[in-house]
């Protein structure tokens, strides 16, 4: 892709930043990329491939990213969510840091994929994408690609889900979380987990068991899922990360539901829209309290 190559020299000629964060090739497929030498810009790539979510590496508990300078990330649609949730929770400064927003017409499901984009290898985050052309990024590269083929449909899965009796749902949540082994890959790549220190890593109180077993699994899943109500971007990294294919981020999407139908609130890119946690609103009924 010239052009971002083409912005990305650029913008460190110029010195406008110190690093570009993108994609490039490796013998595994696609992987992130930091560019800090004009020289080196033809490293960088885009296509349906570049699956991660490079929002992550603005997360203020990266520091050792920080410390290479101002930087240029590269990003989706629909990572610029995660930007604007990083933004409008005040994390990180607009001034700090250069989007370069590609336009996108679906993404595989992991970085190492071949063959052609279809329903069987779409990552989940694509399927019914408003988010096509990011508009929060100051500069926008890219031919907007044809509408991305129909995948994984998660409003389906969940509803599937919650058709469930309540027993045989529990029973199928114990099964998928059985597997976790509290390796913490979701947390570490979620641009959105910014706590300095995770409730799971505290000891005095120990909120959360850190043993790999039914009941502490459950307790982390659902205390980091609650934590990302009406703030996860949708993503989907932290499925993607998970060695074991537990659905993680099904959880996240019915909590999204949730806030959606309680506040009317759907996470967007804008960082000057108000989220339901951190709003007041006169006309909030709080039927919470009984």
């Amino acid at each position: 892709m010239n052009a971002l190559r083409d912005l990305a020299r650029q913008l460190l000629e110029a010195g406008e930043v110190k690093v570009v964060i993108g994609y490039e090739d490796s013998r595994r497929g696609v992987r992130p990329a930091f560019v800090s030498d004009p020289a080196d810009v033809d490293r960088l790539i885009f296509d349906a491939r570049c699956v991660h979510n490079l929002a992550t590496y603005l997360n203020p508990r990266r520091g050792h990213v920080k410390r290479l300078g101002r930087a240029a990330v590269v990003v989706k649609g629909c990572d610029a969510r995660a930007v604007a949730g990083l933004l409008r929770e005040q994390q990180i400064a607009r001034e700090d840091f250069v989007l370069i927003g590609v336009r996108c017409g679906g993404v595989f499901d992991t970085p190492d994929a071949t063959g052609p984009l279809d329903a069987a290898s779409i990552a989940p985050r694509c399927h019914g994408c408003t988010v096509r052309e990011p508009s929060l990024p100051e500069h926008v590269v890219g031919d907007l690609p044809p509408e991305p083929p129909v995948g994984r449909d998660l409003d389906a899965e969940v509803a599937r889900l919650m058709a469930m009796p309540a027993a045989e749902r529990l029973a199928f949540w114990n099964r998928e979380l059985a597997k976790c082994v509290r390796c913490y890959a979701c947390r570490q790549v979620c641009p959105l987990c910014v706590c300095e220190r995770c409730i799971v890593d505290k000891t005095q109180p120990r909120w959360i068991e850190p043993s790999a077993h039914t009941r502490g699994n459950l307790a982390w899943h659902l205390t980091r899922a609650q934590h990302l109500a009406g703030r996860c971007s949708g993503c989907s990294e932290c499925e993607r990360a998970c060695p074991e294919g537990i659905p993680i981020h099904l959880l996240n999407h019915f909590l999204a539901g949730v806030v959606r139908d309680a506040f009317d609130h759907v996470v967007g890119d804008d960082p000057d829209a108000p989220a339901p946690v951190g709003a007041f609103r006169k006309d909030d009924a709080e039927e919470f309290i009984v």
